[in-house]
């Protein structure tokens, strides 16, 4: 049975564990290694994890099945002040897809919106992320703008961001 709850501090760890896996496996053909070096640096240390929870206000989700952690998402509420709902990560491991675990994730983000009264959750995706970007349509989503972000070491980020109103 598929089990969501929020992540405590200490189980930060459990959503790098599964970014640890989940990254290379979703960017390999995407981001060169060097990238995906940089992002996991960047966004995954559990010093980054805990800031985002603490400072950003980022609150994080796991999705747990059989007594094992298969996925997470981190969103945060009236991000950047757009009276919206931000996705900022969603992700499970390669055997946990296509059974419907992101889309229960999802879900649940939206029940916590409504709760909250944002009548509207976002995202980014990578515009070649082809696989995620066809999920979300299917759930709902559409493009409302791309945009290029740079970040250090001259990458960046390439992103369709999406929309789905609740």
């Amino acid at each position: 049975m598929l089990k969501i709850y929020q992540a405590t501090e200490s189980q930060l760890i459990e959503v790098q564990k599964i970014a640890q896996i989940t990254w290379p496996h979703t960017f390999r053909n995407i981001l060169t290694p060097s990238q995906i070096d940089y992002m996991m640096e960047w966004m995954y240390t559990l010093d980054s994890l805990k800031s985002q929870v603490k400072d950003k206000k980022h609150v994080f989700l796991l999705a747990e099945e059989h007594s094992k952690y298969i996925g997470y998402c981190s969103y945060e509420l009236n991000c950047a002040d757009s009276s919206k709902v931000k996705i900022h990560k969603i992700y499970l491991l390669p055997d946990a897809q296509g059974h419907g675990v992101g889309k229960k994730l999802i879900s649940e983000v939206e029940k916590i919106a409504k709760v909250n009264q944002f009548d509207a959750i976002y995202l980014n995706v990578n515009r070649f992320n082809n696989k995620a970007i066809h999920a979300y349509l299917a759930l709902g989503f559409y493009e409302i703008k791309r945009e290029v972000i740079a970040l250090e070491n001259g990458f960046v980020m390439d992103d369709i961001v999406m929309e789905k109103k609740i």
